[in-house]
């Protein structure tokens, strides 16, 4: 009795994850080709946005080459997989770390205090003919 029953569950299981998996299956192959008739009636390339990339790259990673040969048809596989790859490289390199780029910049009240400076002094400076340096032997 005992060994029936657990049989009785093997067996259930493995239908409904049958099932489930032929749903799936056939969900996928309906998707896939009706991208490739839309993508047949798309003149010229697909513009992408960067979250599109990101979202195409995070899948195409997942399922891998080989799979995304079959599948893909906007872009090609190599494609799909460099932008992951770019997305990790951005992920590792540093700029969450860096608070801004290049010099702080100088409060508006002091750029305007040394612009009034220069229009009121004209003769400070660079002066070409001073700023050589003298031969010193």
């Amino acid at each position: 009795m005992e060994g029936d029953r657990l049989m009785d569950w093997k067996t259930l299981l493995a239908c409904i994850t049958g099932s489930v998996e032929e749903q799936l299956l056939l969900r996928n192959e309906y998707v896939v080709e009706e991208n490739r008739i839309l993508r047949n009636q798309i003149a010229g390339r697909v513009q992408l946005t960067d979250a599109e990339r990101q979202t195409l790259a995070a899948i195409g990673k997942k399922l891998g080459k080989q799979a995304l040969e079959e599948v893909a048809t906007i872009v090609k596989p190599d494609t799909i997989l460099a932008w992951h790859r770019q997305l990790v490289a951005q992920k590792f390199d540093g700029s969450a770390q860096r608070k801004s780029v290049g010099r702080p910049r100088v409060d508006k009240e002091i750029e305007d205090l040394v612009m009034q400076m220069a229009k009121e002094n004209r003769g400070w400076g660079y002066d070409p003919d001073n700023s050589t340096l003298l031969d010193v032997p």
